[in-house]
């Protein structure tokens, strides 16, 4: 058997696993890097870059429907389905490069392209391969959580694993789910012609904010999705091309079925109990330095059981990099990771929900809302569904929830403040391109101040003084 002795070893060439490879080997560690399926995990393959790249298409498909307003024609697509997942399939071979075998063992890592197994509690075997490392780095994501259905393993199924390989457009589409991947996609297959049914168990978009949710489900809705709450799936059965699911006495007949019912952490054959590593089904238990009960193994990402998302494990590469290579103390934080779900309009989310918020500080909360329409950019583009709604403490944000064109962008302003502790006062401070929808953001602090300004009688006399005896 080939042995290796190294630094650093990764299990999991997803994005955290590629962020911290590439950070650590251009600092002179040595690396190496294990991988089993894609390189660029879940993310490229299976995740971000093709639904966004479908939604793009979609996208594309809703303009021509939807031009009338605007003195444009609206025409009914032809839809070529397979075509657009040539779209797909051609953003994520563009974006692969970037992740290759060869691009970081011209990065001087060394890559393994085989399944990681820990055989110690300093040791891991992956092939002919048994690497001792200083530090193990668990970054292997999570897959599609598939429930235990009556029937369910007995039907063609899509999974987010599998939907992208189909090149006949489904008819009637039925998810299993209405989460952000079910309604993304449910949205962006209504677009490109299908009949979509969604059914979810609970309460559709149920991580988010009521309020905002309920103006992204009404424009589902409006566009021809039907989306059934708290229905529990009992039941599925039928063959390829006609599956219905069953639920009470309702029953429900489509020509494809994807399930898309949450995620669970990639753990199964790591050999996690020969290092000594405990785990629960949320994942691998960590602190908050990302470590796991052996000293020498850490978790980034969607194993480490906190948010999944792709984001998240770039953060963690960055926070357990200060730790590793220069032996910084350092802790990952959730209050000031944002999210979002690219519907239309967007949903997006960055410290405490208004609900948390309340709970967490009574009475002393203040909650600031402001519309789309009233942005000038918004009007001018006919795209004026839309709420901002910030949650303040004592002059400071305390979480922010965006929903209407353009979230997932504009969350970035908040999550910036939060991360760095700022008041509402840096936003007045900041002079903003005008007309963008940059401006709602600035507006929501402009609400903030005015009624301590305009309302306040204290004002009204130091500004009736000045102009009376200041010459």
């Amino acid at each position: 058997m080939d042995r290796i002795e190294t630094d650093i070893c990764i299990i999991g060439a997803g994005s955290g696993g590629l962020s911290l490879a590439a950070g650590a080997a251009q600092m002179g560690a040595r690396v190496v890097l294990i991988e089993a399926g894609e390189m660029g995990g879940d993310c490229l393959n299976f995740g971000c870059v093709p639904s966004k790249s479908l939604i793009s298409a979609a996208k594309h498909a809703h303009g021509m429907r939807s031009g009338a307003a605007f003195g444009v024609a609206s025409v009914e697509p032809v839809i070529d389905y397979a075509a657009a997942m040539g779209h797909v399939r051609g953003a994520i071979e563009t974006i692969a490069p970037h992740d290759s075998q060869e691009r970081f063992e011209g990065l001087g890592v060394t890559v393994l392209r085989d399944r990681a197994r820990f055989v110690s509690e300093s040791e891991v075997e992956a092939g002919p391969h048994r690497i001792t490392a200083r530090r193990f780095v668990v970054a292997t994501g999570s897959r599609p959580l598939v429930p235990p259905i009556d029937g369910l393993a007995d039907v063609p199924f899509l999974t987010n694993e599998t939907l992208f390989e189909q090149r006949e457009r489904p008819e009637h589409l039925i998810i299993i789910g209405g989460g952000p991947i079910g309604l993304e996609m449910a949205q962006a297959h209504r677009r490109l012609g299908c009949r979509v049914t969604v059914i979810e168990a609970m309460r559709a978009l149920g991580r988010e904010d009521p309020e905002l949710a309920a103006i992204a489900l009404d424009r589902l809705r409006a566009e021809g999705i039907e989306i059934l709450e708290d229905t529990k799936v009992e039941k599925v059965t039928g063959s390829a091309g006609d599956i219905t699911v069953h639920s009470g006495e309702a029953a429900i007949t489509g020509t494809h079925l994807l399930v898309a019912a949450g995620r669970s952490p990639t753990t199964e054959g790591l050999g996690l109990d020969a290092a000594g590593v405990a785990f629960e089904k949320t994942g691998i238990k960590v602190d908050d330095a990302l470590r796991s009960s052996n000293r020498r193994v850490y978790a980034i990402g969607d194993v480490a059981g906190r948010q999944q998302f792709t984001h998240v494990a770039n953060y963690h590469a960055g926070v357990i990099a200060r730790s590793i290579l220069f032996g910084l103390p350092a802790k990952a934080s959730d209050s000031h990771i944002p999210h979002a779900t690219y519907t239309d309009p967007e949903l997006a989310q960055v410290g405490l929900t208004e609900a948390e918020a309340r709970d967490r500080h009574g009475d002393a909360l203040e909650v600031i809302r402001f519309s789309y329409d009233q942005n000038d950019r918004a009007i001018a583009e006919g795209r004026t569904t839309g709420l901002v709604k910030v949650m303040v403490h004592k002059g400071r944000p305390v979480g922010a929830a965006i929903v209407g064109p353009q979230a997932g962008e504009l969350i970035g302003t908040w999550a910036m403040i939060l991360a760095n502790g700022l008041k509402m006062k840096a936003l007045t401070n900041t002079v903003l391109p005008y007309p963008t929808l940059s401006e709602v953001n600035k507006r929501v602090a402009g609400a903030y101040f005015s009624p301590r300004l305009f309302d306040s009688p204290w004002v009204k006399k130091v500004v009736g003084f000045i102009q009376r005896h200041v010459p």
